[in-house]
């Protein structure tokens, strides 16, 4: 004989299903995004919500557009600079140099004092 078990087979706090219980859902449109990789994407918007202009494509990462014969070109990627990179981009060889000796005659007083 089975058990007396009434609930059995659903879950604690499951309720009904139905748009009766959950309201009404907004109007939407399916609009389409292609990546410059070729990458369709159709993404679901409510009929009054604003579209942005690029879309990130969920398959490569690329940035898509709604245009399929001019997508959006792909960015990009400046290389890794070290620190030194960056300073040489502020300071010119001779500011470098100029610097270096100031700091070698500040070392070189500290010693010999």
């Amino acid at each position: 004989m089975a058990g007396g078990n009434a609930i059995r087979g659903s879950r604690v706090g499951a309720g009904p299903i139905g748009e009766a219980e959950r309201g009404e859902s907004a109007p939407r449109r399916r609009l389409p995004f292609w990546c410059a990789n070729g990458h369709e994407t159709r993404i679901a918007f409510a009929s009054d919500a604003d579209v942005p202009e690029l879309w990130d494509c969920p398959r490569c990462g690329l940035p898509a557009g709604q245009d399929q014969s001019n997508p959006p070109p792909a960015p990009r990627n400046e290389p890794y600079k070290t620190h030194l990179a960056y300073v040489r981009e502020r300071r010119t060889d001779a500011d470098g140099d100029a610097l270096l000796e100031e700091a070698l005659t500040r070392l070189r007083a500290r010693r010999g004092a």
